[in-house]
């Protein structure tokens, strides 16, 4: 148990420490979410949930629940951050994508643990791409194109660890390849457009599209070894630095605490994700096998993409830190799941 919550503590501890200098607020509230997931954990330990999350219409209904959430953020949702990605209860602001990045984890280790056998069928692999094709097209009209790339890589990761055969899996990136064509015409935004243009040129428009990744480089150029210090990092401190409590967050941390703090980081994120692949290794059925395998999928994505736009290596895409980000639907989604991985392993 200490080697699979020892990395998460240090990832939570990193990303509190940062919203302490920065944002004090939003300290507070993290530690709420914190210690609601602390206690879903607890919950899980003693709680028997096979019987829900294996059953196929229980899955389907929590698929389209979380589908019918992210329509209702889509039309009636408000606007924050420029875009409609939440739904507001009360206090709280729901945001639907992280219940569906759930709901597509256990639809398809439901799916792929029945047709291990037979998921090189085109019919299993069309099928099992509309699962994830149909949120992520009204993802990326909320716009949310992370949240759509999330999807997209929890699908093709399931599809490789599934056993398909590498000949079906070239087949399928070919016609996703070829679709791309069609989405960037006629679903993707002038934004996305935008965003993608301005990777693929770095070097221009730096005070524009390109502004926020140039500045994290700078906080990341500017760290040292050491870095500045606790809430010293003059391009977080002084604002430059875009969304330095969630998207940008890591560029955020190596500037306060140096190039040995990220590999702090780094470090405890590579060994967490082990961790969930060894007791996925070691569970007893598939389903709870594709269900490690689903969680680690997710968050190798979710980390790629955030890491890499703070260093210029993907787009910037506005996807959050797993465990260190600002987010309460984010962090309480990534403890639920840490939840059912500990529940795993301790019936392992």
């Amino acid at each position: 148990m200490l080697a699979l919550f020892l990395p998460v503590g240090a990832l939570v501890l990193s990303g509190l420490v940062l919203l302490s200098a920065v944002s004090p607020h939003l300290f507070y509230l993290q530690l709420v979410w914190v210690f609601l997931g602390a206690v879903l954990v607890t919950i899980f330990l003693y709680v028997d949930w096979r019987s829900v999350f294996n059953s196929r219409w229980i899955v389907w209904a929590f698929y389209g629940v979380a589908f019918l959430l992210m329509l209702a953020a889509y039309f009636a949702g408000p606007v924050i951050r420029n875009t409609r990605s939440w739904i507001v209860l009360g206090p709280v602001n729901l945001q639907p994508v992280e219940l569906m990045k759930v709901a597509l984890i256990f639809l398809y280790a439901n799916y792929f643990s029945r047709r291990h056998l037979s998921v090189a069928r085109w019919k299993n692999i069309a099928t099992s791409f509309f699962f994830f094709a149909l949120p992520a097209a009204v993802a990326v009209r909320l716009p949310d194109l992370g949240s759509a790339l999330i999807f997209f890589g929890i699908w093709f990761g399931f599809l490789l660890l599934s056993g398909l055969p590498l000949r079906r899996i070239a087949v399928a990136v070919l016609i996703f390849v070829l679709a791309g064509g069609f989405v960037w015409t006629y679903v993707f935004r002038d934004y996305h457009r935008a965003r993608i243009i301005g990777f693929l040129y770095p070097q221009t428009n730096v005070l524009g599209i390109n502004y926020s990744t140039t500045q994290a480089k700078i906080a990341i150029g500017s760290a040292g070894f050491l870095g500045k210090g606790y809430g010293q990092g003059t391009e977080t401190e002084l604002g430059f630095l875009s969304e330095p409590t969630q998207d940008f967050i890591f560029a955020a941390i190596i500037e306060e605490w140096g190039i040995l703090g990220g590999l702090v980081v780094l470090a405890a994120f590579f060994l967490l994700i082990l961790q969930v692949l060894r007791i996925g290794a070691l569970a007893d059925e598939n389903f709870e096998k594709f269900i490690c395998l689903g969680v680690a999928m997710m968050l190798g994505v979710q980390f790629l993409l955030n890491a890499g736009s703070t260093t210029g290596l993907t787009p910037v895409v506005g996807v959050t830190f797993p465990f260190v980000s600002y987010g309460g639907s984010s962090m309480f989604a990534n403890f639920f799941l840490l939840a059912i991985v500990n529940s795993i392993r301790k019936r392992s």
